[in-house]
């Protein structure tokens, strides 16, 4: 009977016009993501802020000096921390939300940043600061997976590409944010506390608002259904329905009931059935590839553009330049996203990426070296909220999450060792040697999704899933 609710409730969810209310929810969802975007570009800012205050001295970093055998020292074992227990979260949490729902954890995920940020920015050792970064990267590591579940399954299928791409657009809006805030209060002490303490702070308090905007987002009509949960998930869906009518005043059309049903509950060795298993394998190979040019560009371009004969004060102003254009990627995605198909974009998107990223250590002047940089971040972000449509897509709405996080999971754990090939390789080869590897990435994503990758646009969850 859940297969049946369930089926009945995605086509009514696949035949709602455009409408302000489909709309809001986006951008509900959107702000709850904003949090590990500022969270994650927090990072490199305050990098200055935490040297300064010595926590990352032999003697303050405690049992975290050891790393330095694996050549992990100073301020690296906050970035190792950061995407280390980004990683254990999603493997131990992402199939939370497959269980308990998606908004439980949608909402929870931000209480947990809140308090662990919160703390973390208290501590007066840099072993401590590890210790909490770890531990709010394990409660937080599972809110994007959650939401690239939670905006697939809410948005009618034919607005899922511009819904993606507007839910990016939001979420980079924050990186020349906290850019400017970094840049501003990180090297004060506002009421003696240190600068960068603020700029951690300052994202908790964001977090309380939107946890209390997120007060007002339903929860996923299809996982409702798919549960047994029918009623609620009629509640839900008549209520949708109802404002959709009175925004528009005009009835809905009739549903198309699709021919493929959700069946089951689900389990995580399902991402491993013959049906799955492929997908499972080229998204997980893709997530490892992309983010070494996604971070491997983001996290290093200050010391990349030193690397091209900048001078460190101006390598920080051309930095904030490019970070200016992180939320145009996903922006220019509103006028192609849902025209063009979803594995063409994210191909693309790497073809620019490596591409700009040669030229960009083969030229020198300042002009070109922003230019270039400005490119590389257009064409990332356009990849970027095209995978997240694309992975969510893949799967059926029993195994969604856990599927996403685990094949997400690998971007995590290859975030946390690229820098620190990508520093090895500046030391060794410079500029161009960085470019040489995060090209080969490149062409190694590509070849993942446009040989192994099956064609989405324009169909529902359960036709893709089948």
């Amino acid at each position: 009977m859940s297969e049946v609710a369930a089926t009945r409730i995605a086509s009514r969810l696949d035949r709602l016009p455009p409408s302000r209310t489909v709309w809001k929810i986006v951008l509900l969802i959107s702000l709850g993501g904003v949090f590990e975007f500022y969270d994650l570009f927090f990072t490199g800012y305050v990098a200055p802020g935490m040297l300064k205050s010595g926590l990352f001295t032999t003697q303050s970093l405690g049992f975290f000096a050891s790393l330095n055998a694996i050549k992990v020292a100073g301020f690296g074992t906050f970035v190792f921390c950061t995407f280390a227990g980004l990683w254990v979260g999603v493997v131990l949490f992402g199939q939370v939300a497959d269980r308990v729902g998606r908004r439980p954890v949608f909402v929870w995920s931000l209480v947990w940043y809140v308090i662990c940020t919160a703390i973390m920015a208290f501590q007066r050792s840099g072993e401590m600061l590890n210790v909490w970064r770890f531990i709010a990267g394990v409660g937080f590591g599972v809110q994007l997976v959650t939401i690239d579940a939670y905006i697939s399954e809410l948005i009618p299928s034919a607005e899922r590409g511009r819904a993606f791409s507007v839910n990016q657009f939001i979420m980079f809006c924050v990186v020349p944010l906290v850019a400017l805030l970094a840049w501003l209060l990180v090297p004060l002490s506002p009421l003696g506390i240190d600068g960068w303490r603020w700029v951690v702070l300052i994202g908790s308090a964001g977090a309380v608002l939107v946890w209390l905007l997120a007060q007002g987002i339903p929860e996923s009509p299809r996982w409702l259904a798919l549960q047994g949960r029918t009623d609620e998930a009629e509640t839900i869906m008549t209520a949708i329905e109802q404002r959709v009518v009175a925004e528009t005043g005009k009835p809905l059309p009739a549903p198309a009931l699709a021919d493929a049903k959700e069946t089951g509950r689900g389990r995580f060795a399902e991402i491993f059935s013959p049906r799955y298993r492929m997908r499972t394998l080229m998204l997980s190979v893709f997530n490892m590839a992309q983010v070494i040019g996604f971070y491997g560009f983001a996290a290093w371009v200050p010391t990349l553009l030193i690397a091209r004969g900048v001078t460190v004060t101006h390598s920080l102003e051309y930095s904030f330049i490019i970070a200016i254009a992180n939320p145009f990627g996903p922006l220019l995605g509103v006028l192609f996203a849902d025209r063009i198909e979803r594995k063409l974009q994210i191909v693309l998107g790497l073809v620019v990426m490596g591409l700009s990223m040669l030229a960009f250590a083969a030229v020198s002047g300042p002009v070109l070296l922003i230019v270039l940089g400005v490119v590389f971040t257009l064409a990332a972000n356009v990849m970027s909220y095209a995978y997240h449509n694309y992975q969510a897509e893949l799967y059926p709405t029993r195994i969604r999450a856990r599927a996403v996080g685990f094949v997400y999971s690998w971007s995590r754990l290859a975030a946390a060792f690229a820098g620190l090939a990508i520093g090895y390789l500046l030391n060794a080869g410079g500029a161009l040697a960085v470019a040489v590897f995060i090209a080969i990435a490149m062409a190694v994503g590509i070849v993942m999704i446009s040989i192994f990758g099956p064609q989405t646009k324009g169909s529902s969850l359960e036709e893709i899933s089948r």
